[in-house]
């Protein structure tokens, strides 16, 4: 993984998320009292209100649903790696459940190992996970994406 690298802030709501991604499993929270997956974690349920929250394991299979490839200037950390891509991931499970990430050739890739002009709209991924990275807030492990083998 490349130094430097803006890992997110964890919160009462996030925090499970990556607790679950250092395990290995890729999970989302659906509200206990309706069902309705959400994502990106949050206290309430937009479709019901309900405060009660569980946590549902995904396969961690989707397909890419968009991406882009950021240029510089860019912010330090990730000129030296420019251009890599930022895929956006469709849940096999819930096509309104995305992630955003890196397609990489393995878990702990460089981000710009994939060449750009071969990665599809609708191809296959799957879910690896990242070594943890630290920024000094604490170790964070990332889910991020490969082809689907």
């Amino acid at each position: 993984m490349h130094e430097g690298m803006l890992l997110p802030e964890l919160d009462e709501e996030s925090a499970p998320f990556f607790e679950y991604a250092a395990a290995g499993e890729l999970r989302v929270q659906r509200c206990a009292a309706c069902g309705t997956r959400r994502v990106p974690p949050r206290p309430m349920c937009h479709t019901c209100g309900s405060f009660e929250v569980e946590w549902e394991r995904l396969s961690g299979r989707g397909s890419i649903w968009s991406f882009a490839v950021p240029h510089p200037p860019l912010l330090p950390a990730y000129a030296a790696v420019a251009p890599y891509n930022v895929v956006v991931v469709e849940s096999e499970e819930d096509p309104a459940i995305r992630f955003v990430g890196n397609l990489v050739g393995s878990a702990d890739g460089p981000l710009d190992e994939i060449d750009p002009s071969t990665i599809r709209i609708g191809e296959p991924v799957e879910v690896v996970f990242s070594s943890p990275v630290d920024d000094g807030g604490g170790p964070v492990v990332l889910p991020r994406w490969v082809r689907a083998s």
